[in-house]
């Protein structure tokens, strides 16, 4: 398995690591419900250094991307970022990814750590064909990447940074230093709640956990695994590539379609209008259970007698004290308070469909 910078701390901590796409990643520290729990009501720190990053510069770096991806990023600003879609030539989702626009000819694409190399390879097959003057550069291995989530995460990162974090809105960056640290410092994350993903030097990386632990000691500040990252993106209604969405799924049969921008062109573009005429046949839906059990990935979804989908995600959420989960279902059964039965095993269990998100956090 592969290691990221802050593997031995990690160890350090008596993290339970598990095999996550090929990484060793940290689960859990004490247990799931209690770092679930900090994150909404203090902060907690997770190591994301598994995740991809690809940089593109050049004179045609925006064509290239405004070619690749289904947003429009025309009016996007220097320090802003964008959530886009990249899809293949079916009009199926390859990734869900955010765009950093540090300048007109430079860009920085943060990936999901499974299609880091899908993403380059297809970005290089665009530039390619059409001859656009940029680089593309993975610069994965070299930068590290820390998720800081909570309530309490802007007073504890004001600490030990001199940037003033209040001038960072939501999806915006800022590039200043973190400990002293070169850094870039995004006002954005996975969990539903107000946090900053600070990216940095991978051989840094170690010096800025630590940094922030003590800087968070007395906030209540602790590290959480990707069992906490998933109960959190879940409540907030985030998908997980891989599970919620494949490459056989489209923006059209998820929360996706406002990432499409009809008119501009962009690869996929002809099978996404095929499918938006004929109209999808199935749509990912947000359902929590009204009868016993926890609806796990896989477990098939029934009204009445009839087989009607499949669920994708499901936990059972410590915030609102009752299992949720997402499915895809036939989309003549997918509207908000349809009763429907999950199949836990051998038993049916009732369960109902809700708008999504599951959670909201109060601002202000």
């Amino acid at each position: 398995m592969k290691k990221t910078p802050l593997y031995e701390k990690h160890v350090l901590l008596n993290a339970k690591i598990i095999d996550f796409g090929g990484w060793a990643m940290p689960v859990q520290y004490t247990n799931v419900i209690e770092e679930h729990k900090t994150t909404r009501r203090a902060a907690t720190l997770f190591d994301i250094c598994h995740m991809g990053e690809i940089e593109i510069t050049g004179p045609q770096a925006f064509d290239l991307l405004q070619l690749a991806l289904t947003r429009n990023l025309s009016g996007q600003k220097d320090g802003q970022i964008k959530l886009s879609a990249l899809l293949n030539d079916k009009g199926g989702i390859i990734d869900d990814l955010t765009v950093y626009k540090k300048a007109d000819d430079c860009y920085m694409l943060v990936t999901n750590a499974t299609t880091t190399e899908l993403d380059y390879e297809k970005l290089n097959a665009i530039r390619k064909k059409s001859n656009f003057d940029c680089r593309i550069k993975d610069i994965s291995a070299a930068t590290g990447k820390i998720d800081l989530q909570g309530p309490q995460s802007e007073e504890i990162l004001q600490k030990v940074s001199a940037c003033d974090l209040k001038g960072i809105g939501y999806y915006q960056f800022a590039e200043e230093k973190v400990a002293g640290i070169p850094a870039i410092i995004s006002r954005s994350g996975y969990t539903g709640e107000d946090g900053f993903e600070i990216y940095a030097p991978a051989e840094q990386t170690g010096n800025i956990w630590d940094s922030l632990m003590q800087a968070g000691k007395n906030s209540g500040l602790k590290p959480a695994g990707l069992g906490a990252r998933d109960t959190l993106r879940l409540e907030a209604g985030m998908m997980l590539n891989g599970q919620d969405m494949t490459g056989d799924i489209s923006p059209l049969e998820v929360p996706y379609g406002w990432l499409i921008e009809w008119n501009k062109n962009f690869v996929g573009k002809p099978a996404l209008e095929s499918l938006r005429n004929n109209g999808v046949q199935k749509k990912l839906i947000g359902f929590e259970m009204t009868g016993r059990g926890i609806a796990r990935h896989g477990y098939k979804v029934l009204f009445g007698e009839q087989e009607i989908g499949i669920v994708t995600s499901g936990t059972f959420s410590p915030t609102l004290n009752k299992a949720i989960g997402l499915a895809f279902l036939d989309v003549d059964f997918s509207a908000p308070d349809t009763v429907i039965d999950i199949a836990i095993r051998e038993t049916m269990s009732g369960a109902k469909i809700v708008k999504l998100p599951f959670y909201k956090r109060e601002k202000g």
